[in-house]
């Protein structure tokens, strides 16, 4: 199965708080990032995260549309985002939304991890097309 390696950068991020009771704050985060590597174009992404008061957990959800080329291949496809940490550790993954994919990325499926090091962010991508 092909890997692809590169970097992303967060060009915007506009949380949108919905629900601020007791316990945790529910929000809607609309993201625009930018892609460098084997991965290579931009990208939107809505995700709905929740951060309690104390700020030593969180989780997000969400999807992301990919527009631009993967190994030179040119098209789009959906991610979809699941997250989650507690004092430090992190897991931040993604799955390719099967049949989302058109242009040269028809048929695409597969998954990895994004890696967060203090705002620097990469990223993996194993992958299938068919």
């Amino acid at each position: 199965m092909p890997r692809a390696t590169g970097t992303f950068t967060i060009d915007s991020w506009e949380p949108q708080p919905y629900d601020e009771a007791e316990g945790a704050t529910l929000s809607r985060v609309h993201i625009t990032k930018t892609f460098d590597g084997d991965l290579a174009g931009t990208s939107t992404t809505d995700i709905i995260t929740a951060i309690p008061r104390v700020e030593t957990s969180a989780a997000y959800v969400g999807f992301e549309r990919f527009t631009g080329t993967l190994h030179g291949r040119e098209g789009t496809f959906v991610l979809h985002h699941t997250a989650g940490g507690h004092a430090g550790e992190q897991t931040l993954s993604w799955t390719i939304l099967p049949d989302s994919g058109t242009g040269e990325l028809l048929g695409i499926r597969g998954g990895g991890q994004i890696v967060n090091d203090d705002g620097a962010h990469s990223f993996h991508l194993d992958y299938e097309l068919g």
